[in-house]
């Protein structure tokens, strides 16, 4: 497999970043809205930056499989708005509490906890909204993968696993069930849902996509955790050492600073080793794993 400069993904990074922001930007100009001050939140936790990683997800694992931007605009942008509806929740004082994200202040602190659990349960509508619109062949599959990443058994569960957690020694395995919960569901998701478009669901290709997502979902978490030792909160955008001052167990905390490097090293091989049966199509989303775990935000 040809390696992917960082120069080129950081080019195909933007683009996907431009549709995706353009994609967004769309879904708050095509009425006036009915609680100006909802829409304002909605805007301020959705459309005030981020790396926009899983949207890239999707059109790069589209892609690969054949698929074209265009078909891909809606699924990027449904599973961002998701994202962005977990962060505005996160954040919460009910949560954790945090007074910074994406180097603003958090929609809780911009505006107050009332509106931003409201701003965050209508991201979450509008993102199946989006996918509803798209009348894609496979629909049905697209909204079971979005919603099955988000609910009580993906990212929601790791949400609460996460909040059990706190002040206790968890071992690697409860680690890392919670992180492929809270964290690699909804990257999983993007990978599936970028495929789906292209293949039916029996492609034998998804397998492979499926087992590059794990590796991925969970080293990003792993990098996390190192960047919020060894990151600084004007770089990385939010609180850093935020983990440590709530004793939440990370990998750090399990591994050591090396430990944790090492393992997030072994993950993103295990994801590039993944990809093999792409081939040549797959290139880009190697150079995502190896971004994934060398980002300094």
């Amino acid at each position: 497999m040809v390696a992917v400069d960082a120069a080129t993904l950081e080019a195909r990074r933007r683009t996907g970043s431009d549709r995706v922001e353009t994609t967004l930007a769309a879904l708050f100009e095509a009425r006036p809205p009915a609680a100006p001050p909802l829409e304002a939140a909605m805007r301020h936790g959705l459309l005030m930056g981020g790396k926009r990683l899983r949207p890239l997800l999707v059109y790069l694992a589209g892609e690969a499989l054949g698929a074209d931007d265009e078909a891909l605009d809606a699924p990027a942008a449904a599973v961002e708005l998701i994202h962005a509806y977990s962060l505005i929740h996160d954040d919460l004082p009910a949560m954790d509490d945090d007074d910074l994200r994406r180097g603003h202040p958090t929609v809780h602190r911009a505006f107050d906890p009332a509106t931003a659990i409201l701003a965050g349960d209508a991201l979450q509508a509008l993102a199946f909204e989006v996918m509803a619109r798209t009348r894609h062949p496979r629909l049905g599959a697209l909204i079971q993968t979005l919603a099955g990443a988000a609910g009580r058994d993906g990212m929601v569960a790791g949400q609460a696993l996460d909040m059990a957690a706190v002040g206790y020694a968890a071992d690697a395995t409860a680690l890392e069930t919670m992180h492929a919960h809270k964290t690699g569901a909804l990257i999983e998701a993007a990978v599936r849902l970028g495929g789906l478009v292209a293949v039916d669901e029996d492609d034998p290709r998804l397998a492979a996509l499926a087992t590059y997502a794990r590796a991925i979902g969970l080293a990003f978490q792993v990098h996390d955790d190192v960047l919020d030792v060894t990151g600084d909160s004007a770089t990385l955008g939010k609180t850093s050492g935020a983990d440590a001052a709530r004793h939440k167990p990370t990998y750090p905390g399990l591994l050591g600073l090396d430990g944790a490097r090492q393992k997030a090293r072994r993950l993103a091989e295990d994801a590039v080793t993944a990809l093999a049966p792409l081939g040549e199509r797959g290139a880009p989303l190697a150079g995502l794993a190896r971004y994934i775990i060398e980002r300094d935000h």
